[in-house]
């Protein structure tokens, strides 16, 4: 069984960094997509960055790219998301998610993303 531990949450001031960590167990990710998203009291759950199989390719929405960094330990079964210049706007709880078959592009669509982790909660004050 698939399971997503997302962790480094926290309440942080506009302008702080946070790191967040996505560990998957139950199956080796080194083949597969993964990405973060995010959803703010609301609103609907949106994508934040993704990350290809091997980490050749990233994927940012507009308003975090410049700020956030994807990355990726394929030993660590680990996704990271870098978290910098954070501002109040980027509260939400933060989800990672795995794709189930290997090899595929990344997609910015939640559908494309067939596990996902509980969620963690991330507040940044003004």
């Amino acid at each position: 069984q698939v399971q997503l531990v997302e962790s480094g949450g926290g309440l942080v001031q506009a302008g702080g960094s946070l790191r967040l960590s996505c560990a998957v167990s139950g199956r080796s990710f080194s083949w597969y997509g993964m990405a973060w998203f995010r959803q703010a009291p609301g609103k609907e759950r949106e994508f934040v960055a993704a990350i290809s199989w091997n980490g050749g390719m990233t994927h940012y929405a507009d308003s975090v790219k410049g700020r956030f960094t994807i990355s990726r330990d394929n030993a660590k079964n680990t996704v990271y998301l870098q978290m910098n210049s954070l501002k109040p706007e980027d509260t939400a709880v933060y989800y990672c998610a795995v794709q189930s078959k290997p090899f595929r592009a990344i997609y910015s669509d939640p559908v494309e993303y067939d596990y996902w982790g509980q969620g963690t909660q991330v507040t940044v004050s003004s």
